[in-house]
């Protein structure tokens, strides 16, 4: 049998690292074909040695020289840029993962469904900026996008294809991140250190700002509309803070299945890697009895705007959901900066849509290029945000808004 050939798009990155942490673990027969970060250069090389891929790239230009020399000798072939990127990304590899953060990773993953890869996704940006658009390219070209995200893979393993008529709701879980039973007044204070201290799970500083504004479960309900093919109002959100149960699928018959599993990201990249079979390794083992008890609680919309803002951008449809993740990019990324408080960046995303949505623009260019018309309508939202963001911080320049502590 033949090893089966693997590209890891963000490979330094939490979901590339527990990609390669599962090969090892589980000793299944992958040949790397190549490997992509953006700017650690050290792990990026230090993975290339360990796994030996055709191909390492590194987006930071800057990077190239350092990654060159680290890999003096190997016979690894080195690149460095975005479009070194997506190279990387139409090299031929059989399975694809899509780990790349933000919207930087929606070319090469729109590259690699264009050639009919398996793509396993955890870059939920690519969906939200160009859902429909991705998967019809995936199906033309033969591929297919299995979801790796833990709420979207949850509700992928139990979707029964012959029912998928008879879903009366799709119930994703939330954590409710660190913030869960804080005041609005406590929020207000927040800190990056105390939005990056997730309870459960181990992500980079981006999606767990984002689990902290909850913004990541207006993201995922824009994914699993797209994904499923299924309406805004029949996508829920429920609080539920083991992380046990990690999504649910209601049929109209009254029955509810649900996925559950301990909160190791390995889980769900191992059921993306061998679908539709499963793949052995040491995963962690669910133990009920010990757990106790599993709870349960309906989000507060009011502390969490971010799911109302995510319906709301799926109800205007064409490019706003895009023009939604370009805003949160740029205010979570502020708000890491400390130059914006931890309210204002749904306020932020909120704002941005408003603006854009009052001029028509989130219907600028949706007959053209897909990937033009998705990075136009990203580049005007990171405007509008930026611009909303400075005049947060000319209105509080050293008020609590930029504390640290």
């Amino acid at each position: 049998m033949t090893a089966r050939t693997v590209t890891i798009l963000g490979s330094t990155g939490s979901i590339g690292v527990s990609t390669l942490s599962l090969f090892a673990e589980s000793g299944a027969d992958v040949e790397i074909v190549a490997l992509t970060a953006g700017r650690n250069v050290e792990r990026l090389a230090e993975q290339a040695i360990r796994w030996r891929p055709v191909l390492a790239v590194i987006e930071d230009t800057s990077k190239l020289a350092e990654l060159r020399h680290r890999l003096a000798g190997t016979g690894i072939k080195t690149a460095a840029g975005a479009q070194a990127v997506i190279e990387a990304a139409l090299a031929p590899a059989e399975w694809v993962m899509s780990s790349i953060v933000g919207a930087a990773g929606l070319a090469p993953t729109l590259a690699a469904a264009r050639r009919g890869a398996v793509i396993a996704l955890a870059n939920k940006e690519s969906l939200v900026c160009a859902g429909p658009h991705l998967l019809e390219a995936a199906r033309l070209a033969g591929g297919t996008v299995i979801p790796v995200d833990s709420e979207h893979s949850a509700i992928f393993q139990v979707l029964q294809q012959p029912c998928i008529d008879k879903v009366s709701r799709l119930i994703l879980t939330a954590s409710g991140g660190p913030f869960r039973t804080w005041t609005a007044e406590a929020m207000r204070e927040a800190t990056p250190e105390q939005a990056v201290a997730h309870p459960n799970w181990s992500m980079g500083a981006k999606i767990s700002v984002d689990s902290a504004s909850m913004m990541n479960k207006g993201l995922e309900m824009i994914e699993a509309s797209y994904l499923f093919g299924t309406e805004e109002d029949r996508i829920d959100v429920l609080v539920h803070p083991q992380s046990i149960i990690h999504s649910l699928v209601e049929y109209a018959d009254g029955s509810t299945l649900a996925q559950l599993g301990p909160p190791d990201m390995r889980a769900p990249i191992a059921c993306a890697f061998a679908w539709p079979d499963r793949l052995a390794w040491p995963a962690p083992r669910l133990d009920l009895a010990a757990l106790g008890q599993l709870t349960f609680e309906a989000p507060d919309l009011e502390r969490f705007p971010a799911i109302a803002i995510a319906r709301q951008a799926l109800a205007v449809g064409g490019w706003a959901p895009a023009a939604m993740n370009a805003a949160n990019e740029v205010a979570v990324a502020a708000f890491l900066d400390r130059r914006l408080g931890f309210l204002d960046i749904a306020g932020t995303v909120r704002d941005t849509l408003e603006r854009l949505n009052g001029g028509g623009d989130l219907k600028a260019g949706a007959g053209g290029d897909v990937l033009e018309a998705a990075m136009m309508t990203d580049a005007s939202a990171r405007r509008v945000a930026a611009g909303i963001v400075d005049e947060l911080s000319t209105k509080h320049p050293t008020g609590r808004k930029l504390r640290t502590s």
